[in-house]
């Protein structure tokens, strides 16, 4: 098990009286990345989110958090989480909350009395800080939600759809605050339905599938997945040769279109289409979007 990975699973699996919930979680999260967690509905990712926390145990598998085995409490108390649909007593206000879980994660009080005003700037909720949370909106509570997770300045943070009931507004500022998070070495295991928030973000995905990941996608070298090519002359031998850099989508004596393998790059191609002897008149370069990406791995399952 490598030190620079926040989160290693290997195998992991559990049953519930027989049921697989989760057949293979395997994966790895870097120190310091935003790493997104997809799938359908169903498909395993509350399960494995639990596992991951030590909230439940796996039936089967291998897994560390920031170097040590899952469910360890020296780990645990540099993990922060924000479950969905979270639920704090509504008697209480924004900085009674905040204290309350910070008592909780060990937090000294003189510390807490700094923190608590500073999290809640960030999250916009400075103004409303003595305000009993019955009188909050549903985006107020998930901002209260996401600074509830930060209070103890955790190393590993785990985000259960972040920006469920958020204007774009909120979307925006809770966008700016889990990247300056980052900017500070924190790690962010993000589980969202929002694709667009998903992609904007994250370094990397995993797909989960039936309880399996299928796939990772480091999104960087998802970007211009896709080229459309005008080549002259275009032999049908040159079909078996673009097989080499990815999927050919269409072969015909105007246009080819491809999908790149990942690692492949445009400028790639284009150098070695030349060296081939044939005349490159043009390469258009398209991005593939996570939905893209989703619809191709995942398929259209919904549940």
């Amino acid at each position: 098990m490598a030190g620079a990975w926040a989160i290693e699973a290997e195998g992991l699996r559990k049953e519930f009286s027989g049921r697989v919930a989760v057949a293979d979680l395997t994966l790895r999260v870097a120190e310091g990345e935003i790493f997104g967690f997809l799938g359908p509905n169903g498909a395993g990712k509350t399960t494995s989110v639990k596992m991951l926390l030590g909230l439940i145990r796996p039936t089967a598998g291998r897994g560390w958090v920031r170097g040590r085995p899952l469910g360890d409490r020296n780990a645990r108390r540099e993990i922060g989480f924000l479950p969905e649909g979270f639920a704090f007593p509504d008697w209480l206000t924004a900085e009674e909350v905040l204290w309350f879980h910070g008592r909780l994660s060990g937090v000294d009080p003189a510390r807490l009395r700094r923190r608590i005003p500073q999290l809640l700037e960030q999250v916009g909720l400075a103004a409303d800080a003595r305000r009993p949370i019955r009188t909050f909106s549903k985006g107020m509570r998930q901002r209260l939600g996401l600074a509830q997770a930060f209070i103890h300045e955790p190393r590993l943070v785990f985000l259960d759809e972040p920006t469920s009931g958020l204007d774009p507004a909120g979307r925006i500022l809770v966008r700016d605050f889990l990247l300056a998070q980052k900017a500070q070495g924190v790690t962010l295991f993000l589980n969202s339905h929002l694709l667009s928030e998903v992609e904007r973000i994250c370094d990397r995905v995993a797909f989960i599938k039936g309880g399996v990941v299928v796939e990772t996608l480091d999104l960087r070298e998802a970007a211009a997945a896709i080229v459309t090519l005008h080549v002259r002359p275009s032999p049908p031998e040159l079909q078996a040769a673009l097989r080499e850099w990815g999927e050919l989508l269409a072969f015909t004596d105007a246009r080819i279109t491809l999908r790149l393998a990942p690692g492949r790059r445009p400028t790639d191609l284009a150098r070695w289409l030349i060296g081939q002897g044939l005349d490159l008149e043009a390469l258009i370069p398209r991005s593939l979007s996570l939905e893209d990406v989703f619809l191709r791995v995942v398929g259209m399952e919904t549940g």
